[in-house]
Parts: structure tokens; sequence; C-alpha cells
């Protein structure tokens, strides 16, 4: 299983990027993709439309990951770890959900999420 980011969210409805071809290729070699309730709550804040949407969540087999009392611990240590920056927030909860339920995170935003990859974080572009 492989938990997509909000950048995979997005960009595969571009046809052509690379995201979108990764998505295709995972999709058609049977991998099941789900993503973070934070990341699909990003997604969800547009601009998107009604059929963009379905179009997403029906690419999503495995669903949405929610972020457990667990996942909140291990975002939170992940956080510390890097050192408390304001702007890996969010991107802590996103790898802290892929983290605690171990779940491989696709992002294309590898500066940021590579930062937690020490902390046990496994991470595909």
């Amino acid at each position: 299983m492989i938990l997509v980011d909000t950048n995979y969210l997005i960009q595969l409805l571009i046809p052509g990027t690379p995201e979108a071809l990764r998505v295709r290729q995972w999709v058609g070699s049977g991998e099941v993709l789900c993503t973070a309730a934070i990341s699909w709550y990003e997604f969800l804040c547009g601009p998107v439309d009604s059929e963009e949407i379905s179009l997403v969540r029906s690419l999503l087999r495995g669903g949405i990951v929610p972020l457990t009392e667990s996942g909140a611990e291990a975002s939170a240590r992940l956080w510390n770890q890097v050192g408390r920056q304001r702007s890996l927030r969010v991107d802590s909860l996103i790898a802290g959900t892929a983290l605690e339920a171990d779940i491989t995170l696709a992002s294309s935003n590898l500066r940021d999420f590579t930062k937690f990859v020490p902390g046990g974080l496994t991470l595909v572009g």
C-alpha cells in the first residue's frame, strides 16, 4: 500500500505530470493507494470540483487513513526530531500517519519529507 501526499492528489488530475504517470503505473500494477486524512482535507480545500473529487476518491482503494492517537504521537516525535520547524508541522502529521500505519509515503516534496526518514518513514518520490 502507498499513502499519497497532497501534491500527488492534486497532480494526478493533470495528465502527463510525473505524479499522474506514477499513479497510473501503480494502479495498473495492482498497488493499493490511500491518503492521510490531513492530505484529503488539503486536497478538498481546492479548488476542485465534484467530478475531480470523485475521480481521485475512486483511486484511493485503501481509503483515507485517519490520524489516530498513536499517529499523533508519532507525528509529534517526528516534528520534535526535525527541530520543531513550524513549516513542517502539517508534513509531520502526514508522515506520522504513514509511519504509524506502516505505509510507504509518496510525495513530490522530497526536500521536506526526507527529513523524516531518519525517524523511520519510508518514502518514495
